[in-house]
């Protein structure tokens, strides 16, 4: 298949490419689109043939489920049985904006989209681009991240075209995501909001709405249950080296850790705050075997830099990757979330004075 490539203008001109990418997914096919959290692979909603195509594009389980983006608040009715308080709550504090709510379906929604559940989950993004090619084609357009399944998700037209070129029908390059995670998903069909994936509706924001909200005990990494919510039950935003993250007390031994890889003829990835990178770059060790990443300064910088430092981490293929926990406040829950997801949950923490894996034991190099 050959691959159109958009480059949106903002100006009149980016009207007549909205009408042609609609009309590729009118017509039953797959377009790569931006939104203000990552890029989305979208495909009519309501057409099941459609929607295996992003399927097969990305390499997906069938049994994970799609979010349904729509472009007016509106459009969600004809896609539920109702809406109760709490999802109407959300909708008015948060749309458009990067929050799914998990409701129940009503008949026209296919079962390819909800993966055989008996809900849905349905986004407004604000991201304009997403919006005018939502309304051009006239339908719920699902769309899960335009990635390979398992690899970091995209947040530029770049690294989609890298994953995507001769598997979907367009690419619409709207620039970089500014958010750079996926949306946060709630499930507002229990008597308590549950979140089902942290993004950047936080979840302080989320009870200054609503009051109580539950954070469902599957984001500690439990494989043992039917997702609700797409990215819950496969491994995902894993780059191709080994990771290793660093949390609590452990995070201060990183420089430590990173010596004794480098000691270890190691070629290391380092995935940090600004602050511990400028330490890492005096090594006189490194003897260019030394791959520093920096996310700056800030959570908000991490979020939205995360993705591409992953990504980029494939590109220079260290022997290992070590990366900087931080804290869960505000939006580092979701930031921890999928930097665990990305190390496979190999997550070092400090047990009785020692450095400690979670799960099986450490490597060598970090035994001090």
């Amino acid at each position: 298949m050959q691959t159109c490539y958009w480059k949106l203008q903002n100006n009149e001109q980016d009207q007549e490419v909205m009408v042609k990418a609609a009309a590729f997914i009118q017509a039953g096919e797959v377009v790569a689109f931006p939104t203000e959290t990552v890029y989305g692979l979208g495909a009519n909603g309501l057409n099941s043939e459609a929607v295996a195509k992003i399927f097969a594009a990305k390499g997906r389980p069938n049994d994970n489920p799609l979010i349904l983006h729509i472009a007016d608040v509106k459009d969600v009715e004809p896609l539920t049985t109702g809406l109760n308080e709490n999802a109407k709550a959300l909708m008015q504090a948060f749309w458009p904006g990067p929050l799914t709510l998990v409701i129940n379906k009503s008949e026209i929604v296919p079962d390819a989209v909800s993966a055989g559940l008996p809900t849905v989950a349905v986004r407004f993004p604000s991201n304009k681009f997403a919006q005018q090619l939502i309304k051009a084609c006239g339908c719920p357009v699902a769309a899960p991240s335009a990635n390979i399944s398992g690899r970091p998700s995209p947040t530029n037209a770049q690294d989609v075209w890298e994953d995507m070129q001769g598997k979907v029908a367009a690419i619409l390059d709207g620039g970089n995501c500014g958010i750079g995670l996926e949306s946060t998903v709630v499930d507002t069909t229990e008597p308590v909001p549950v979140i089902l994936r942290p993004g950047g509706i936080t979840y302080e924001m989320l009870t200054e709405v609503l009051g109580a909200v539950e954070i469902d005990p599957a984001l500690q990494g439990d494989s043992n249950y039917k997702p609700k919510a797409p990215g819950m039950k496969y491994r995902h935003y894993a780059p191709k080296s080994a990771m290793y993250l660093l949390e609590g007390e452990a995070a201060s031994c990183l420089p430590q850790c990173v010596e004794n890889a480098l000691n270890a003829g190691k070629r290391v990835g380092v995935l940090c705050s600004k602050s511990i990178a400028q330490a890492l770059t005096q090594n006189d060790n490194a003897s260019g075997n030394l791959l520093v990443a920096s996310w700056g300064e800030s959570l908000e910088e991490l979020a939205a830099n995360l993705f591409y430092l992953l990504r980029d981490f494939d590109r220079t293929m260290p022997d290992v990757i070590l990366a900087e926990g931080v804290s869960e406040s505000g939006i580092g829950l979701a930031v921890m979330n999928r930097m665990r997801k990305a190390a496979g949950y190999q997550i070092v923490t400090v047990n009785n004075g020692e450095l400690s894996l979670k799960v099986g034991s450490l490597p060598e190099f970090m035994i001090k």
